[in-house]
């Protein structure tokens, strides 16, 4: 039976090399490419057709920062499909990172390089905003917009007798230290990042505790130190340009720096291989390249709170109900307006 496979944040990086290496793995797959900027996911598109000439490839309009989107686009899924079988998570953004320069050279010359390459701990911060939905945007595209997009596909994730997987990308700069439980949208830090990530971990072992029964299984995966669009966005050109060299003497001795999409992608692609049963849900599972260029995966065991996690899952769950509230009542004012326009024409 054809498999169905979305995949978020699709268009390039990570989300494409997953793509590229799924239909090399399984040509009869049903992949849906879901992309907030329509024009690079039919470019996405049209490079897989060309590699994979018989593929079948689909294009969905998905915003995972803004409800509405993820509400429009899981109601055309639906329609579209009768269930799913993998959805990977992968969209996230890390809007304006600032870099400590200072503590960047220190460490460049210390015997903590690799960790701090390997996480970026204690060197960025993030600029948060709020979005048009009220909500940390960093909170809305990294987490809760992937939480509501799950909520909306249950029907299609959990079915009797069939077994369903979601998928995070989620970073090894997850760390619990920049998450706050009172504090979940991170407003009042300057880590958005790390915490979002930290947060999807939970929120992975959460929902296996509730739809692992239902045939739903979820997993976390780490892709290593990868140079995409969001990489590069951390530090100025010419920075790139005088510490790559060094980066690549120092992949020779570490295992964490994927550094390309492909590599990347690795326990991504691992993972659409293996029985969800056989999986520790309390793992993330790291992409890894040995100094040879070997890529393989490897599991290593969360610094996860099982209490939190379901904190978290209820509180989440609330803010759902706030947010389709509060769409709604948006919603009806947009239509009064519109026919009190149409009124006085």
């Amino acid at each position: 039976m054809q498999r169905v496979v979305i995949v978020t944040g699709a268009n390039s990086g990570i989300g494409l090399a997953l793509c590229e290496r799924l239909l090399t793995e399984d040509s009869q797959l049903r992949l849906c490419l879901a992309c907030r900027n329509m024009q690079r996911a039919e470019a996405a598109r049209s490079a897989l057709l060309t590699s994979h000439t018989n593929a079948h490839v689909d294009l969905l309009h998905l915003d995972v920062g803004s409800v509405q989107s993820v509400l429009t686009a899981a109601q055309e899924v639906k329609a579209r499909y009768s269930r799913i079988d993998f959805l990977y998570l992968n969209a996230g953004i890390m809007p304006n990172p600032q870099v400590d320069i200072t503590a960047f050279f220190k460490g460049l010359f210390s015997r903590n390089v690799i960790n701090m390459f390997a996480t970026a701990e204690g060197l960025l911060t993030q600029q948060d905003r709020l979005n048009s939905d009220g909500l940390q945007e960093v909170f809305a595209t990294n987490l809760f917009g992937h939480f509501l997009l799950i909520r909306e596909l249950e029907p299609l994730l959990c079915q009797a007798g069939h077994t369903s997987r979601a998928v995070w990308t989620s970073s090894s700069n997850a760390r619990r230290s920049a998450f706050s439980i009172e504090d979940m949208q991170h407003r009042n830090g300057t880590e958005p990042y790390s915490s979002s990530k930290y947060a999807s971990d939970m929120l992975s072992l959460a929902l296996n505790r509730q739809r692992n029964s239902q045939g739903l299984f979820s997993s976390v995966v780490c892709p290593g130190l990868v140079m995409t669009n969001l990489t590069y966005g951390i530090l100025p050109s010419f920075f790139w340009t005088l510490i790559m060299p060094i980066m690549w003497l120092i992949r020779v001795f570490t295992n964490t720096f994927t550094l390309t999409p492909y590599n990347g992608a690795e326990a991504l692609h691992w993972l659409f291989l293996q029985k969800p049963e056989s999986l520790d849900p309390r793992a993330k599972y790291h992409s890894l390249t040995s100094g040879l260029g070997t890529n393989y995966t490897q599991p290593r065991q969360m610094d996860i709170d099982d209490e939190m996690s379901e904190v978290l899952y209820s509180k989440l769950l609330e803010l759902e109900k706030v947010v389709r509230r509060k769409l709604s009542e948006r919603n009806a004012d947009n239509k009064a307006h519109q026919q009190y326009l149409s009124e006085i024409e």
